[in-house]
């Protein structure tokens, strides 16, 4: 199928034809000094220059074919002689060199016959064809210089698209991984405020003819829950549905201040205002030089073992260990005994309004540890309960 052509196509053929026809001029002129009327080769010679000019239109298409035909004629006719430079210089630019080399040698014989035929008197012909060389010469040097060129362009076109590519394909990852981040916190913010707002229903249930104060204040708390779960799931909600950085920007820097280790205490009397029966250890040495990312990553770990207890232990005391300090690091641990209703190890039977679990919780931890350089343990005691245990690093 035939490329169109450009406007710089219609230029270059244009300047190839004027110089072929510039060149087959002089050559002319030097072979036949007494006109085209005096001899029928004269004749001859102009008309099939003539026609190797207009050849050079589809120099394009078979590049070597055309050159290979006006190298040979250009052997004899001497009006060929600037159509054979501009195909030799055409395969020159479009063909490696294996290619290019046969070509070379044709048009280098060719040169040398032709100036056998037509010697120079004013110049001895080793000089003659030395010249021819250097100029056969030059005429490949300047095409493989443009085809050299041309090959690093589309070089750096093809580095540069793929840079692009590659470029847009790590924002793409870093921006899922950003979800990613997001959607595991949302999940241990929403599973503590949904267990609550279930724990405190289900106290409501369990108790209809409670005092109207008691019947208030799980309300009050039912309530104040509800409406952060709402707060938090409108700012992920938010910032899951920005398509741009800006937008990502934006909906992020309306995100309220993640908690950390010094919001553990507030978030036991929480637990405790729903129900449970907690017992705490915190003991953190140089509190204000920990690092923020580990911080958040402990509350974090403290919040979803107390949602697991809620969930799978209702009703047992929990133990709540936390310490650390710089270079030891820091370690949560969060254990409860049988729960409720469990004897020798018999599998408890599921109650009406238990709180069901995504079963992702754990695994979220474990990604979350993991990303920060920790450790992460859990599974059940020799007593029949359950360990969460948790090591974050702590630089010194």
């Amino acid at each position: 199928m035939p490329v169109k052509r450009l406007t710089r196509d219609w230029i270059v053929d244009g300047v190839a034809f004027l110089l072929a026809i510039l060149v087959g001029v002089l050559t002319y002129a030097d072979a036949f000094p007494d006109g085209p009327g005096q001899e029928t080769l004269a004749v001859i010679d102009l008309v099939v220059g003539a026609l190797t000019c207009i050849a050079l239109w589809w120099r394009r298409r078979w590049p070597v074919q055309i050159a290979i035909v006006l190298g040979v004629l250009s052997s004899a006719i001497a009006f060929s002689a600037g159509a054979a430079a501009v195909a030799l210089f055409t395969v020159a630019v479009h063909r490696p060199a294996r290619v290019v080399l046969p070509v070379i040698a044709l048009n280098v014989v060719s040169a040398s016959v032709y100036t056998a035929v037509h010697p120079d008197d004013d110049m001895a012909l080793i000089w003659q064809l030395l010249l021819v060389a250097v100029i056969v010469a030059a005429i490949v040097g300047w095409g493989t210089a443009v085809r050299g060129r041309r090959h690093l362009i589309l070089s750096l076109r093809d580095r540069a698209r793929r840079a692009e590519n590659e470029q847009q394909l790590q924002v793409s990852q870093a921006r899922d991984h950003e979800r990613a981040r997001i959607a595991r916190e949302m999940h241990d913010v929403l599973a503590h405020r949904i267990s609550l707002l279930s724990m405190h229903a289900g106290a409501l249930e369990f108790r209809p003819d409670a005092p109207p104060e008691e019947v208030a204040r799980a309300a009050g708390v039912i309530r104040s829950s509800a409406h952060q779960a709402l707060e938090d799931l409108r700012e992920v909600i938010g910032v899951l549905r920005g398509s741009d950085e800006a937008g990502a920007s934006e909906a992020t820097s309306t995100t309220r201040p993640q908690p950390t280790l010094d919001d553990v205490p507030a978030l036991l009397e929480e637990s405790r205002a729903a129900g449970m029966r907690i017992r705490e250890q915190l003991a953190i040495e140089q509190p204000d030089a920990l690092p923020t990312s580990v911080g958040r990553n402990a509350y974090r770990v403290v919040q979803e073992g107390l949602t697991n207890a809620r969930k799978h232990a209702p009703g047992a005391v929990v133990d709540v260990v936390v310490s650390g300090a710089p270079a030891v690091g820091v370690t949560i641990e969060i254990r409860n005994p049988t729960p409720v209703g469990v004897l020798d190890g018999a599998s408890r039977p599921a109650v009406a309004g238990e709180i069901p679990g995504s079963g992702t919780g754990i695994i979220g931890l474990g990604e979350r540890t993991a990303l920060a350089g920790g450790r992460l343990d859990h599974g059940p005691t020799a007593d029949g309960g359950f360990r969460l245990r948790a090591w974050l690093p702590w630089p010194r």
